[in-house]
């Protein structure tokens, strides 16, 4: 059989389909990157479909990303933002972490060292809690995430969490995220649980206080972890007092 012939495919067998992809879009640092915050988004209990740009959920995250940007990259905060390969969790495969495991490798090899900070927003906050492991993580801001009682604190230990949930959300569970905190804040380098008052799922309502909160945490930790001299917006002590662990807005 001739070089030709050979690259077909044989009869009765159905072409391998390339598996679907994820994909990272970077803001860069303006000088040296000193640290990066990795921005995941929400999703669908189980979907094989893949993420495309135009979708909510990743749509939802550029604003947050874009403003993060805004507030550290003369200092060397880079923001990347991951969309994943497929819409679902999908149960044991949980396609998602392997997706964020996968982008922080990214991260690992072009920026050894460098702290990472991990910002998720509902099914994105439950991965930013279980790949908070990876050893360069150093702060995750899981936003109406998606927990259990089955969601593995340890992963958290030794990180800042800041855990936001409106009250009247019925796509997660402000008491799993309020029990999670609980039970993870005694291995936490810090544990801090904001509740919105009357806000529901997808942060329409007060997103400016959804993105204060999620940028001055971010902010205020990369300066911490780096030396920086870069501060979160003026808003922000007002809104999270440094000493508060649950805090009503």
């Amino acid at each position: 059989m001739g070089t030709k012939d050979s690259s077909r495919v044989a009869a009765g067998q159905v072409p391998a389909v390339p598996a679907h992809r994820p994909v990272l879009s970077v803001l860069p640092a303006s000088g040296p990157t000193r640290g990066v915050a990795l921005v995941l988004h929400g999703g669908k209990a189980h979907s094989r479909e893949p993420v495309e740009a135009r979708h909510l959920s990743p749509a939802r995250m550029v604003p947050f990303a874009r403003r993060i940007h805004r507030a550290g990259r003369k200092h060397g905060l880079a923001v990347w933002s991951l969309r994943n390969s497929v819409r679902g969790w999908n149960g044991p495969d949980m396609s998602a972490l392997q997706d964020a495991r996968w982008a922080l490798r990214q991260i690992e090899e072009q920026h050894p060292g460098v702290p990472v900070f991990l910002v998720g927003h509902s099914m994105g906050g439950l991965t930013a809690v279980c790949a908070a492991d990876h050893p360069q993580v150093d702060a995750v801001v899981a936003l109406a995430p998606w927990l259990s009682p089955e969601t593995p604190a340890a992963r958290v230990a030794g990180k800042k969490v800041l855990v936001v949930h409106g009250t009247t959300d019925h796509m997660t569970s402000p008491a799993q995220s309020l029990a999670f905190a609980r039970r993870a804040s005694a291995d936490a380098a810090s544990m801090q649980y904001v509740a919105l008052k009357g806000v529901g799922h997808f942060m329409l309502r007060r997103i400016r206080v959804w993105e204060t909160l999620t940028t001055g945490f971010v902010i205020k930790s990369f300066a911490e972890s780096t030396g920086a001299g870069v501060r979160p917006p003026r808003a922000f002590p007002q809104l999270l007092p440094e000493s508060s662990v649950h805090v009503t807005l």
